[in-house]
């Protein structure tokens, strides 16, 4: 009897090709505590559905700006009973990413800004963009 892939489970290429990352970055995440290691018996390692769902949520929390040491309390915590503690860091990890957004756009400006003035020397005289980044 054959069983599905489902039954049998994951390898660790196909559960990171399933999540879009690369092996040596689930083996990470079991070195940091966040993926638990792949069971299996006769020394064929598989990951179940769970596993698979832990690291989409991982993947999801980088995405939200997380940093993987919040993922690991987040991975801790209960959806049912610390709401408001996930709030919290929600909360904090959004004024990070206002700031890092401010941040992004002053230089996005002051490079729009070097480059329209690099664009009106024409190509003559010393470049004002790296004169810029040496000041």
């Amino acid at each position: 009897m054959v069983r599905s892939q489902s039954t049998r489970g994951l390898t660790i290429g196909r559960l990171a090709e399933a999540c879009g990352v690369g092996v040596e970055t689930v083996r990470y995440y079991q070195r940091r505590g966040l993926m638990p290691p792949a069971g299996g018996h006769l020394g064929v390692r598989r990951y179940d559905a769970e596993a698979l769902r832990r690291l989409r949520f991982i993947r999801s929390a980088q995405a939200a700006g997380f940093t993987l040491d919040e993922i690991d309390q987040l991975l801790r915590l209960d959806a049912d009973r610390d709401q408001l503690q996930v709030r919290e860091m929600a909360l904090a990890r959004l004024a990070i990413l206002d700031k890092k957004v401010e941040a992004l756009m002053a230089a996005r400006e002051e490079l729009v800004r070097l480059t329209e003035e690099c664009r009106a020397t024409k190509g003559q005289g010393p470049c004002v963009i790296l004169q810029a980044l040496t000041h």
